[in-house]
């Protein structure tokens, strides 16, 4: 049975998702017994309802853009969470984690399960890895040389690298970078939250480079 032939799901009162599966369930290796038997609660597009989570990255791994993302993470950086989130809205490769391998997944309010993570223990690491793969490292950064984002190409394929809260890139990141680019601002504080910095510029590569045809969009089965 084909995913637009399936029945509908069922609403769920005013919970977050969707209830019990409706009707005869789809003969689907896609779907998950458990989930149409419980309702799906996640915080998953309409389209990927009753999915299970290996059905879901392999969909996100076949449409995947060529632009990476990665944050430096030496000072435990609390943005880390809502970086990964956005990666995954945009559908980012791969999050790099620069530094310490650990941070806190309480942000990516569990999108770190769909997204490929990958941690280099420092920015060599990083910038070695952006160099085997063919990616130009772009660095985002307020600081002195930097093209404006609004005006600058970016690369399609490249790595999209942010510093951490406060204190910035490194200047080993700053060293390391193809490019830098910085944000334009208008009122009185010197920089931008991280996490914002990277919404920011992850919308900017999708303005020039994603087929917008292939939003994923958040439309559920045809009943």
């Amino acid at each position: 049975m084909s995913e637009d032939s399936v029945p509908g799901p069922t609403e769920w009162g005013t919970s977050v998702g969707v209830g019990p599966w409706g009707g005869p369930w789809p003969d689907d290796d896609r779907y998950d017994p458990g989930l149409l038997a419980a309702g799906d609660r996640r915080n998953v597009a309409d389209r990927y309802r009753y999915w299970t989570l290996e059905a879901i990255v392999a969909d996100l791994d076949r449409r995947r853009h060529p632009f990476h993302v990665a944050i430096e993470n030496f000072g435990h950086d609390l943005n880390i969470g809502t970086v990964v989130r956005t990666a995954n809205a945009f559908l980012a490769a791969e999050v790099h984690v620069v530094g310490r391998r650990r941070w806190n997944r309480r942000g990516a309010m569990v999108t770190d399960r769909y997204q490929h993570l990958r941690h280099h223990p420092d920015v060599t690491g990083l910038a070695a890895y952006a160099r085997a793969a063919g990616l130009a490292l772009v660095a985002v950064d307020n600081g002195p040389g930097a093209a404006a984002l609004e005006t600058a190409g970016l690369p399609r394929e490249c790595v999209l690298l942010f510093g951490q809260e406060g204190p910035g890139l490194s200047p080993q990141a700053r060293a390391a970078a193809d490019l830098t680019v910085s944000i334009a601002q208008f009122g009185s504080t010197r920089s931008l939250n991280a996490g914002v910095a990277a919404g920011i510029a992850m919308h900017s590569w999708v303005r020039q480079h994603a087929d917008l045809s292939r939003v994923a969009g958040d439309i559920a089965p045809n009943p």
